[in-house]
């Protein structure tokens, strides 16, 4: 132990790890939070979980330890409350490695954006405006595969975790008194969901403003491409960047069709990529198409840039929904996640349910969840120096 750092165990072996178990029976609540390293890697590697109970603060090693089974367990146990900070990732690489999703979790990170914090935010800048304490975060960035631990690592490592409960009971007591604990809770729950965790393999093309610009052949080869690069990386345990930097994916799509010279006599690709993969790359575009394949091209979203007006119109809605949201002291990104906007701007036919239900529909209420859904038919009227939305459908029954 250090002398200026909180009394702490650490867990590195089956000995200590049965000690925890023992010593942690009964427990109620505890916090938690990993250091990892995702760097050159294809599964990023989980370094340290760090551990805070009624009990006493513990740093568990994954790397020497074989058998974390008491402390999945513990996750696991709906009894126990499990007190996080932005744990997604956490919840991802539990996942990912061990089979297994925390239940009843409380994310800090998310419950503050219910009552006026904006999302996200920081670890530290909660700590400070909740409770007054300040916690330096010099050590985001460092090599948490090394052993032993230096003490910097040790003092960073546990400041993310023997505050969770004391902040949890703060945002727990002004959730409650703004009505909105419910509301938090239910979306916390939705952590526990596997499928939130669970990657579409078309997802990474579908995403790129590319494919959009292509012809089908190549649209059909992109997603080929980027499925090569996933399997490539995973096999060789590499990020997918060492295997094919971005860079270079859109030079070879655009002239994959004119052979593997094209792509050697193309001075934005390496002679070392086209002389090892070119053929390869080639191939892979002369293939006929799936059944499958045709399909996901379907789900590409379509370009809707040449329609201002539904441009201007979902912004318009969407400052509605931030100023409601800056008078009622939530956060915007809670209510109308960028990703459900960024959808909802690009396929005009897109609406996301989970605005038409639970505590989402409560707070825009029935006018604004309407008008997002049926934007399509939503019109700006001016007439005598004042304006209106209405409903084209509408307007014509009126006149009727």
């Amino acid at each position: 132990m250090q002398a200026d750092i909180v009394p702490f165990t650490l867990v590195e072996d089956a000995e200590g790890m049965e000690e925890f178990r023992k010593a942690n029976e009964g427990i109620e609540w505890m916090g938690f939070d990993t250091e990892f390293i995702g760097e050159k890697r294809f599964i990023t590697l989980i370094c340290l979980i760090q551990v805070a109970t009624e009990h006493g603060y513990y740093l568990i090693d994954p790397i020497r330890l074989k058998d974390l089974g008491p402390l999945l367990d513990m996750l696991e146990d709906e009894r126990i409350l499990k007190i996080v900070h932005a744990g997604d990732n956490d919840y991802r690489l539990f996942n990912t490695h061990f089979g297994i999703i925390p239940k009843n979790a409380f994310d800090t990170q998310i419950a503050s954006a219910f009552i006026g914090y904006k999302y996200p935010v920081s670890f530290s800048k909660l700590l400070e405006s909740e409770l007054g304490i300040t916690v330096s975060k010099g050590y985001t960035v460092t090599d948490w595969e090394r052993r032993p631990f230096r003490k910097k690592q040790v003092r960073y490592a546990l400041d993310d975790v023997i505050h969770l409960y004391d902040l949890w009971k703060s945002l727990k007591r002004k959730l409650e008194k703004a009505g909105r604990y419910e509301w938090a809770m239910t979306e916390l729950k939705r952590l526990e969901d596997p499928n939130l965790y669970e990657q579409d393999p078309y997802k990474e093309a579908l995403k790129s403003n590319l494919i959009r610009s292509l012809r089908k052949k190549e649209k059909v080869f992109l997603l080929r491409m980027f499925l090569w690069r996933t399997a490539e990386a995973k096999r060789l345990d590499h990020s997918k960047e060492m295997v094919l930097p971005n860079k270079f994916i859109s030079p070879i799509v655009r002239a994959i069709h004119s052979g593997v010279d094209a792509l050697r006599h193309n001075r934005r690709l390496p002679n070392s990529l086209v002389s090892k993969f070119g053929q390869q790359f080639l191939e892979m575009y002369q293939q006929p198409a799936t059944q499958e394949e045709n399909e996901v091209l379907k789900r590409i979203p379509p370009d809707n840039s040449d329609n201002p007006k539904a441009d201007i119109l979902i912004e318009m809605l969407d400052l509605l929904v931030r100023y409601k949201c800056l008078e009622e002291g939530i956060s915007h990104h809670m209510v109308m996640p960028r990703s459900v906007l960024k959808r909802m701007k690009n396929d005009k036919d897109f609406f996301d349910p989970s605005i038409d239900t639970g505590w989402r529909k409560d707070f825009l209420g029935a006018h604004i969840v309407d008008w997002f859904k049926h934007r399509r038919n939503l019109k700006i009227v001016f007439e005598d120096g004042k304006f209106e939305l209405i409903m084209q459908e509408q307007e014509v029954e009126s006149e009727a």
